[in-house]
């Protein structure tokens, strides 16, 4: 017998994999804008939405647990969901900083973009693999997740190292590691949606 918190709970789900699908596509565009020179205007409209599919998401929690009192693992589910969400936000939200560098430093297409293109593509793998775990509640591929923060992390840190010890082009250079640090970001918020999809399935508490 379905249940009235059922409609709830199968709405949330399907807001979060449209926030999903929209993330993705942000900061595919985002990084295309800076290797590539594309269009980048979509990328605003693409974070402003996902602000307001944010907010949605926020007012349906809000709802559901003071209309049916979920627990256990109802609870979890949607206390895992609002988490998810500003993942998925925070992915838009730095889609967007990475345009904002490109509009503040102009056409870098000359530039040499590969610790760039680099770390976005490992990003961008992450961010495939936090969606369909939680779409899959594929709790082996939420764990796998971690091990490539690392990957981008490291990419940050020797880009850092390389503009101290080598003279490059200043505007270049000031973008790159302004882009990587956003890059770094979006990688970590992967690693948490990871964390929330093991959440959701074992009831095991993320790490502090």
């Amino acid at each position: 017998m379905t249940r009235l918190m059922d409609m709830g709970l199968e709405r949330l789900n399907g807001l979060l994999l449209e926030m999903a699908a929209l993330s993705e596509n942000a900061v595919a565009s985002s990084i295309e804008a800076y290797a590539s020179g594309g269009k980048a205007g979509q990328v605003r409209e693409q974070a402003q939405k996902l602000q307001g599919l944010h907010r949605q998401v926020s007012d349906l929690t809000m709802e559901l647990i003071a209309r049916f009192q979920p627990v256990a693992s109802d609870l979890r589910f949607i206390k895992a969901c609002f988490e998810i969400s500003y993942g998925f936000h925070r992915f838009g939200r730095y889609a967007l900083d990475i345009v904002e560098v490109l509009e503040m430093f102009g056409d870098l297409r000359k530039c040499d973009h590969e610790a760039v293109v680099k770390a976005a593509a490992t990003t961008k793998e992450m961010i495939r693999m936090s969606v369909d775990a939680f779409a899959k509640r594929d709790v082996g591929l939420a764990r796998r997740i971690p091990k490539l923060d690392d990957l981008v992390d490291e990419s940050y840190r020797q880009h850092l190292r390389g503009v101290m010890d080598q003279k490059k082009d200043v505007r270049c250079a000031l973008s790159a590691s302004l882009i990587l640090r956003y890059l770094e970001r979006i990688s970590d918020h992967a690693t948490y949606i990871g964390e929330s999809v093991d959440y959701i399935v074992t009831g095991i508490e993320p790490s502090a």
